[in-house]
């Protein structure tokens, strides 16, 4: 089947407290590169939402701590399965282990790594592990204390990468693979004040790419897990407002095109989207254009599958989400259509139906 004829769907989770009620499902058009909503799931504030390694459940934030809902495999529609607690404060990202059998919750609020227990159902069990981070950042007015805000697996499951926002470290546990028990293996620190927000790997796993929301800029490190330690190695660093100089900005969204040739990133306060092409070879960053994207804060950031052409940017304060055209020879993001009326839209997932990916 060519790439043209394959179905996606997207699912936007949203904020509740106002008028929208949860997980919005779109029907996505990749040759026009637009979208059409179909449905709408009641989820409490979610936040971050991440599917399982077999593609058959969506997993989300949640009020109640974090909800799963069985994806139709036909269709994409969703079906709510059940809901459980995390011990915790209300998490902000969701990644699951490369076995299928974990569930990671990383908590901002409280500063908390959760491990929650899948079934081979794809319900939600027990939560197995929770540690709380310790210590102080600067004086900083966002990062004075942990502030867990991504948990990712490293490419090879070897790892788990914990960014902390707060105290601009990356911690990397091990993971029990029977118990799901947690175990501080190494740290990587980042600058001082640069706030670590989100970390993506290359699709060849041998770099990982660091959004800092304070100090506005992507760190390129190159991976290596092959030994006894992990090696994470800074080779790059990049920024990502269209004027570094004026600051009073703060990074946000972070994403890696399908393809791997491409990052996509935004940057809120100057209210801007990057693209930027990624060396096959050395992993390095080169930019493409970072130009403004018409609304305020652009929390979360995807690009249409196929042709890789058509950015989607979540404009989480200005309640809509806009599409871009991008052409990468001359450097432009060109708004296509009509944007998509949204309220406090806060991130976005787009999936090939019938697929894990």
């Amino acid at each position: 089947m060519s790439e043209s004829k394959d179905r996606y769907v997207a699912y936007v989770g949203t904020y509740t407290h106002g008028s929208s009620i949860g997980i919005h499902v779109y029907d996505i058009d990749a040759e026009n590169g637009t979208m059409k909503e179909r449905n709408v799931i009641p989820v409490n504030n979610a936040s971050h939402i991440c599917k399982s390694n077999n593609g058959e459940y969506l997993y989300s934030i949640a009020d109640e701590g974090v909800e799963v809902l069985k994806i139709d495999q036909e269709t994409g529609d969703l079906e709510p399965i059940n809901k459980v607690g995390i011990d915790g404060m209300r998490g902000c990202f969701l990644s699951t282990d490369i076995s299928g059998k974990f569930l990671f919750v990383g908590g901002y609020h409280d500063g908390k790594i959760t491990v929650v227990r899948i079934h081979q159902d794809g319900r939600l069990g027990s939560v197995l592990d929770g540690i709380f981070h310790k210590g102080l950042g600067s004086v900083a007015e966002r990062n004075f204390r942990p502030h867990v805000s991504c948990a990712m697996p490293t490419p090879d499951g070897k790892y788990l990468c914990v960014v902390d926002n707060g105290i601009d470290q990356i911690k990397l546990y091990t993971v029990n693979p029977v118990t799901g028990k947690l175990k501080l293996y190494d740290i990587v620190r980042c600058e001082l004040e640069s706030g670590p927000r989100l970390i993506r790997f290359s699709r060849n796993g041998k770099f990982a790419y660091v959004i800092c929301e304070l100090s506005n800029q992507i760190n390129v490190y190159t991976y290596d897990g092959s030994g006894k330690n992990p090696r994470f190695d800074l080779i790059q660093t990049v920024d990502t407002p269209m004027d570094a100089a004026e600051g009073a900005c703060a990074a946000s969204g972070l994403r890696i095109s399908p393809s791997g040739k491409y990052l996509y990133c935004s940057t809120a306060g100057d209210n801007s989207a990057g693209v930027f092409k990624i060396d096959q070879e050395t992993g390095m960053l080169s930019k493409v254009c970072i130009l403004p994207i018409s609304g305020k804060y652009p929390k979360d950031i995807a690009v249409i599958p196929g042709e890789e052409k058509t950015l989607v940017v979540l404009n989480h304060e200005s309640n809509d989400i806009r599409f871009f055209r991008i052409d990468y020879e001359k450097g432009l993001l060109v708004m296509k259509g009509r944007p998509i009326t949204i309220e406090t839209p806060n991130c976005i997932l787009i999936s090939k139906v019938g697929s894990p990916e």
